[in-house]
């Protein structure tokens, strides 16, 4: 791994702290994540993903334990939060929690103008944020924002994100409410964003599609502590702790696991498409006996 970017030391949080009201979210959560780095959260709903990815950009700051992004020790008083957030672009869950303009092209305007760039540039970085997401500039730019579907308000709201240009991003639930063709053509972005432009990526999902396609590192969250973490190949290989931690797996480990069980020689850890389809392959070469009869 290159040199973290961003790294959470025994960080630990509780809402409400001290009132009777008290709900513990985090206990101890390690995690680095290095420049140009793509990573996953996976975990149950109520794991802590959402809150951990909160500490990241400021809008949770840590009670015990310690942040640090590109630099930045969160536990320090007067931080910049204007530096922070220009650092770390975070796309929420919901989109309306971050569309308030009332047309497509103003809202995503709103950051780069607040930060006092030349209106030439605003305009550019508008343009290529929403080509980027999908939306093309002139068909959407002067589109009112409440007129939108689910899945365009995501585009938009992520759009308004890149256009900040920050060196995190950080998706959660990038691509809940998209249709299937919107949701592989917004991964197939997201990821040469990644691949090209060299853009930290942290995403929070429950897709395990995507975390397969995506993430280049996963980070297993369960009860508030970071119970595992790995490549895609060690996480998705590594059974006990998906079934202990009611964690699914792509369409392609769950076959090549039905396959192991049965006690053919496959390797559960081959997630990509390409590799289980090797793997299968490998089984129906005549062999003798049931030569080219596999059973699940």
């Amino acid at each position: 791994m290159n040199l973290p970017i961003l790294s959470v030391e025994n960080l630990s949080h509780t809402y409400m702290l001290g009132t009777p009201l008290e709900q513990p979210a985090l206990f101890g959560v390690n995690m680095h994540v290095g420049k140009g780095e793509c990573v996953a959260i996976i975990g149950h709903t109520g794991s802590g993903k959402s809150t951990l990815i909160q500490h990241f950009n400021g809008l949770q700051f840590p009670q015990s334990g310690k942040v640090v992004v590109d630099g930045i020790d969160l536990s320090q008083p007067r931080i910049d939060c204007k530096m922070l957030r220009r650092k770390v672009g975070l796309v929420f869950q919901n989109p309306e929690d971050q569309i308030f303009e009332k047309l497509v092209g103003d809202d995503i305007a709103y950051g780069p103008f607040k930060m006092g760039l030349p209106l030439k540039e605003v305009r550019e970085r508008v343009r290529w944020a929403m080509e980027l997401v999908g939306l093309p500039f002139d068909e959407f730019r002067d589109r009112a924002t409440f007129a939108l579907s689910g899945g365009q308000k995501r585009k938009v709201a992520l759009a308004g994100v890149l256009a900040l240009q920050p060196d995190i991003l950080v998706l959660d639930e990038p691509t809940a409410g998209l249709d299937p063709r919107s949701r592989k053509e917004l991964l197939a972005r997201i990821k040469r964003l990644n691949r090209e432009e060299n853009l930290t990526l942290i995403f929070v999902t429950h897709n395990m599609e995507e975390v397969a396609y995506l993430a280049d590192r996963v980070y297993v969250l369960a009860n508030g502590r970071d119970i595992y973490n790995g490549s895609p190949r060690e996480v998705f290989g590594n059974r006990e702790v998906l079934r202990a931690h009611q964690i699914g797996t792509p369409e392609t480990v769950e076959i090549l696991h039905r396959l192991h069980d049965k006690g053919h020689p496959v390797n559960p850890g081959a997630f990509e498409v390409e590799g289980a389809a090797e793997q299968i392959l490998s089984l129906l070469k005549p062999q003798g006996g049931d030569a080219g009869v596999v059973r699940v």
